[in-house]
């Protein structure tokens, strides 16, 4: 079976849209950056080396150095999907981001977005 579309997308084209999404709402690219890094364990210069690199979803997710366990406590809908009933990986890892930007637009909490 193909994969999505969104698979071979870059992070990097998309990104741009994720900061826009919360500095819209008063939030700032930190804590974009911050949230990224927190599910995908990238050091902050290694996921700038991904976006200078114009990698693809699937392989930003592939390549992820430790995806935060925490992440399973990530809950709620995005695009009318539950994201904890979602059963293809890459698609629940990216939908895992949203719903965090999701969160950071809406107002909430570092420390409850971080599931701290």
């Amino acid at each position: 079976m193909a994969g999505h579309r969104i698979y071979s997308i870059s992070v990097a084209s998309v990104y741009p849209h994720y900061v826009a999404k919360a500095e819209k709402k008063g939030r700032t690219k930190a804590e974009v950056d911050e949230i990224i890094c927190w599910l995908t364990g990238y050091s902050l210069a290694a996921f700038n080396d991904q976006l200078a690199r114009k990698t693809s979803f699937e392989d930003f997710f592939a390549r992820a150095p430790a995806m935060n366990p925490a992440r399973s406590a990530i809950k709620g809908t995005v695009c009318g999907v539950r994201v904890e009933e979602i059963e293809e990986p890459t698609m629940r890892e990216i939908r895992y981001l949203d719903k965090l930007i999701d969160e950071l637009a809406k107002g909430k909490a570092m420390e409850k977005i971080l599931r701290a």
